[in-house]
């Protein structure tokens, strides 16, 4: 006679299997499939934490420890100075250079020496302001290579700056003669002031060069039409309107322009 125990085993077995193949058939049949995540009878194994970017271990804290919070709160100053670009600092400077009281701001345009400043603006006098922008330092030490650097009589501008994010340069590592700028949150505010003396005539012929080459390619891009052509088309437009302008539209003798003054060809 077989053992009682043995017979049992074999008959839980028997109808084990029989449950789970007729589950199969019934899943297949209306097409659906038993999630067995979703079992409440299920056991769940909660793996460990083991993201290497970040833990709390990393931190050197425990959750809600002060330190842990200050790491947090400081997220938003590093993702800031993360997000600041070249582009956007050249932006920050052409609009400090208007407020400067430049009258005429360029940016990224070069001149036959090579030299092509992130931003140069002209005041009365023929005064001009030139900065240049850095996200790092490494971009910084490699600007005092370049070779108008290295003669500073042959660069651009009488007043001459760095605009930085905040605390990347302290005024002893500036050439001599340079301001410093900072951004600091939307403003750019002066770190240190720049010598108002520092352009040779050999920086004011690359500026004129720079002014020259930059109105050319105003030229090229408008042909047919030339430029005077351009900065005359108010008189044609009060030709075609019988003499005078369309309501709205300024005449030309009467248009702001600080350069047309009788003092704008003095020196500062």
């Amino acid at each position: 006679m077989a053992d009682p125990v043995a017979k049992r085993r074999h008959m839980k077995a028997r109808h084990g299997s029989a449950g789970k193949e007729s589950e199969t058939k019934e899943s297949r049949r209306d097409g659906t499939r038993r999630d067995r995540s979703l079992d409440p009878t299920r056991s769940i194994q909660i793996q460990p934490f083991t993201d290497h970017r970040f833990s709390l271990t990393q931190c050197g804290a425990r959750a809600g420890s002060p330190k842990l919070l200050s790491y947090f709160s400081a997220a938003p100053c590093r993702c800031s100075l993360e997000c600041m670009t070249h582009e956007n600092l050249v932006a920050k400077a052409v609009i400090w250079l208007r407020r400067y009281g430049c009258g005429v701001v360029l940016s990224e345009q070069s001149c036959a020496s090579g030299e092509t400043p992130d931003a140069i603006g002209w005041k009365r006098g023929c005064h001009s302001v030139i900065v240049e922008c850095k996200v790092s330092r490494a971009d910084f030490f490699i600007d005092q290579e370049k070779p108008f650097r290295r003669e500073p009589e042959k660069g651009m501008g009488c007043e001459r700056f760095y605009l930085t994010p905040t605390g990347l340069l302290a005024p002893e590592e500036l050439p001599a003669g340079w301001g410093l700028l900072e951004l600091r949150g939307s403003s750019v505010e002066p770190v240190c002031a720049s010598s108002k003396k520092l352009r040779s005539s050999a920086g004011f012929r690359h500026e004129m060069n720079l002014l020259l080459a930059s109105l050319r390619r105003v030229e090229v891009r408008i042909e047919p039409q030339s430029i005077t052509d351009f900065l005359k088309w108010k008189n044609r437009m009060a030709e075609y309107n019988r003499g005078s302008l369309p309501e709205g539209m300024v005449p030309s003798q009467e248009e702001a322009n600080c350069f047309l003054a009788a003092e704008a060809v003095d020196g500062d």
